[in-house]
């Protein structure tokens, strides 16, 4: 496969492209915790408790802009803002239980307890 150009940036190839963008430590399971259901951000930080708040915001922001996920903003007092899977983040979830479930069974064949 030629190398291409997306955003600026060339690429090798396709797998590159997508492990940017939903690879790293935070990235799959904040998409994971989102394929159910819409959440804040304190429920989020709560439900990932080792990712720093620096970090939580770095990642849904990087998300948000590859179009993974969807902020929501209330005009409220406080501030209310959810988040939830978009269209292509609702595809992305059928590769991210497909790795999940590939680590699972390593994890076993190591007789790693989850």
């Amino acid at each position: 496969m030629p190398d291409f150009i997306y955003n600026g940036k060339v690429y090798y190839n396709p797998v590159q492209l997508v492990m940017e963008q939903i690879g790293g430590t935070w990235k799959a399971p904040i998409l994971w915790r989102l394929k159910d259901q819409t959440m804040r951000y304190g429920e989020l930080r709560k439900d990932i408790p080792h990712i720093s708040d620096k970090m939580l915001t770095t990642q849904l922001r990087e998300l948000e802009e590859d179009g993974y996920i969807h902020r929501e903003v209330f005009a409220v007092v406080p501030p209310k803002t959810e988040y939830s899977l978009t269209e292509q983040g609702k595809e992305i979830i059928e590769l991210i239980t497909t790795i999940r479930n590939y680590g699972l069974k390593m994890m076993e064949k190591q007789n790693i307890r989850k």
